[in-house]
């Protein structure tokens, strides 16, 4: 069941990966998700209790998620937060991260930010549990673009349009906060994508970003997905990417100097449609 206030596009502007059957399963998610979170925030507000949740800590602004057990701790922390998971138990991960730095680092506890999730699917969940939490009373301060979307869809109050992370139209010093959650290793061109997070970001806003890691990746050649080939960051990657946003004007929250920073004793993640082992590692900016 959808909200009122939803618009459905007749069209996609790019087809949606993986088939016509998984087009199905994420659009039923979607509408499931979305349905729950209307209810949910309406009932909380009732009751007075969307207030009263804490902050998420189990998970930090800049990490690498470095076993099973480190996620299983974040799903029981959604959990008790009373916050709809992923199916795909890890990716609730790296959402706890990036909603917990949203909260800490770019909300000044008034649940005004403005927040842009980069390369959103509809169904995933960043910006249903920035809801839950009370962000998105003012129209568009929650949006998800993404190049797949069509027309505007409107979930509960929050935005799906279309549109490119690296050219996203919106005006300069406009937000509070961008989330980019497993999206830049699908061939998002990462120069140009830091430079307009930092335009379009209020100094002192955060951009932050999770993407597939190892410390010493496996062999992609002929992997395929989302258009692009697979690829997971390496260390030297990770480094290479702190300096690009550094020069955009974005300095890592966080510390990865260390001689285990960047190190994990297991590989949590699985791709099944790739057949490959890895894990994720989450990494916050604040714009200068």
């Amino acid at each position: 069941m959808a909200s009122a206030d939803d618009e459905e596009s007749p069209v996609q502007v790019a087809a949606p990966p993986g088939g016509r059957l998984l087009a199905i399963a994420k659009r039923v998610a979607e509408h499931a998700l979305w349905a729950r979170v209307a209810l949910q925030r309406r009932a909380e507000a009732r009751q007075g209790t969307a207030v009263r949740r804490p902050v998420p800590r189990s998970v930090g602004p800049t990490g690498v998620l470095p076993s099973d057990a480190e996620w299983q701790r974040a799903v029981e922390e959604a959990k008790r937060l009373r916050l709809p998971l992923h199916r795909d138990l890890p990716k609730n991960w790296d959402a706890l991260g990036a909603v917990a730095a949203v909260l800490r680092l770019a909300d000044d506890g008034t649940r005004t930010a403005r927040v842009m999730d980069a390369g959103s699917a509809r169904y995933s969940p960043v910006l249903p549990w920035l809801r839950l939490y009370g962000l998105g009373t003012q129209r568009d301060s929650l949006l998800g673009i993404n190049l797949e979307f069509g027309l505007e869809v409107r979930h509960d109050g929050v935005t799906f349009r279309h549109g490119d992370v690296t050219a996203t139209e919106l005006p300069d010093a406009s937000l509070d906060a961008i989330t980019c959650m497993s999206v830049i290793e699908h061939g998002v061109p990462l120069e140009a994508f830091l430079h307009e997070s930092a335009r379009v970001l209020r100094p002192g806003g955060i951009l932050v970003v999770s993407t597939d890691y190892d410390e010493v990746p496996p062999d992609t050649t002929g992997r395929t997905a989302y258009g692009a080939e697979v690829r997971i960051f390496g260390p030297d990657d990770i480094a290479d990417l702190v300096l690009l946003a550094d020069a955009a004007g974005l300095e890592l929250v966080g510390d990865l100097s260390s001689p285990d920073s960047l190190t994990h004793p297991e590989r949590p993640v699985h791709w099944t449609r790739v057949g490959l082992d890895y894990t994720f590692i989450l990494l916050t900016f604040r714009r200068r």
